[in-house]
């Protein structure tokens, strides 16, 4: 079978991977669609992935959250497989379903037995073709987002900090609204809305197909023409505008809430997921927070007593995304004492780095966390998937744990001192409030 001409990068791998690159298959319909096949039959089961290239920096005011809303209403019906059919059909073959929506993209998935490929190519071409969006639907749906907002964001502190300190680190750009959308917005979302929305980004020319197991790769691509090479593609996706200005000086909040103990979250805006730099924050990433000895957990949780967790946060994105420590703090601690320790170590890296143990642990984890993805149909299919989406092709996902080995202490250096300085953070902290009792809160 022919696949799509297409110039891949030329990222030397290491022979296991590059076994795995040599079994993907490109192809690509005329209304756009991209479809990657990657067969193997060590267990007769199958994954099929749909990437579509669209999350909350879509958005615009007055409809965030609707690309979130869309990952609960694509289960809600189409022209052919009715409200509540899909997982009925997929559950009776033996699979299951799952989705998720980021800053940047919205990922459906199914894991199955592989005698049923045909019917989940059926079910997922069927939803892309004819979503089903009525009021009823919209009405329902709606009302499940409302309530995972108040028990994700309006009543979890971490969902509210994360909610805060995004509105603190960007001022122009989409990534400044969260991903679930403003609770007005989500109430306020029309049927013409989602109707429009759909039009656009749920083309196939928007998408990208993976799908991983024991199969046939001429007779997969054969269905996957017959079901979807009808289907229409969409208009031009708009640009998303990058005007977010340079920061230029430190950005504090503060949130109040009901609480056993204050916490902090920093963020840093750092680079795009294409920018070299991103694999040497990476590295920064888990010589920071990655295991009992990583240098904060050590540093702020046992020695220094001044937390009880420490997180860091480093996600690729389209734009440039954001570095963000969390500190989970004792009852009765003081922030200002976690932090100037926090920002202690940070300066200890930004002018001393990594010292060459730490350097080697967070590429060993680094590397065998890309490894053990790559272990299974679900992992291997999400992960050149994403790869893909953030890096431009598959093979470079491929090339990371090699890019990783070549990261330099030196390297890590100049990114700390690059992006972790005192003008370019943004700070929340939780203040924790008295519960008002239920008479006050009458």
């Amino acid at each position: 079978m022919k696949a799509t001409p297409k110039k891949a990068p030329t990222a030397t791998l290491p022979p296991a991977l590059e076994a795995i690159a040599r079994t993907v298959i490109e192809h690509k319909l005329p209304n756009g669609l991209k479809v990657r096949l990657l067969p193997s039959d060590a267990v007769p089961t199958c994954t099929f992935y749909t990437f579509f290239r669209v999350g909350s920096r879509n958005e615009r005011p007055g409809i965030t959250g609707i690309s979130h809303l869309f990952e609960h209403m694509m289960f809600n019906g189409a022209r052919r497989y009715g409200p509540g059919e899909f997982d009925k059909v997929l559950e009776s073959n033996g699979g299951s379903s799952n989705a998720y929506t980021s800053n940047d993209v919205t990922v459906y998935y199914e894991d199955f037995m592989a005698e049923a490929l045909e019917r989940v190519i059926d079910l997922e071409s069927d939803r892309m073709r004819s979503l089903q969006v009525t009021p009823k639907m919209l009405a329902s749906e709606r009302q499940v987002v409302i309530e995972e907002r108040r028990l994700r964001v309006d009543n979890e502190i971490a969902g509210m900090m994360d909610e805060e300190l995004s509105s603190l680190v960007y001022k122009a750009h989409p990534y400044r609204w969260p991903v679930i959308g403003w609770m007005k917005d989500i109430e306020a979302i029309k049927r013409e809305d989602c109707l429009e929305y759909f039009r656009t980004y749920y083309a196939p020319n928007n998408a990208t197909i993976y799908v991983a197991g024991d199969f046939d790769p001429r007779q997969a691509i054969a269905l996957i023409k017959k079901y979807y090479r009808n289907i229409k593609a969409g208009p031009a996706v708009p640009l998303v505008q990058d005007s977010e200005p340079d920061q230029k000086g430190e950005r504090r909040a503060e949130v109040r809430h009901p609480a056993q103990a204050p916490s902090l979250m920093i963020a840093w805006r750092g680079p795009n997921a294409a920018d070299p730099d991103t694999l040497v924050l990476d590295v920064l990433q888990y010589a920071l927070s990655v295991g009992q000895s990583s240098r904060l957990t050590k540093s702020l949780v046992y020695a220094k007593e001044l937390a009880i967790s420490v997180s860091v946060d480093w996600s690729w994105r389209f734009d440039p995304g954001s570095f963000v420590v969390g500190l989970e703090l004792k009852p009765g601690s003081d922030p200002k004492l976690a932090e100037a320790a926090l920002y202690e170590e940070l300066s200890r890296v930004a002018h001393e780095g990594l010292t060459d143990r730490e350097l080697e642990k967070a590429k060993n984890n680094l590397a065998a966390h890309l490894l053990r993805e790559l272990a299974t149909n679900n992992g291997r299919a999400h992960a050149l998937g994403t790869y893909e989406a953030m890096l431009g092709h598959w093979r470079e996902g491929l090339a990371l744990a090699s890019r990783y080995e070549t990261i330099t202490a030196d390297q890590v250096r100049a990114a700390a001192q690059k992006y972790l300085g005192d003008s370019r953070r943004s700070v929340v902290t939780l203040v924790p409030i008295a519960e008002a009792s239920p008479a006050e809160a009458a």
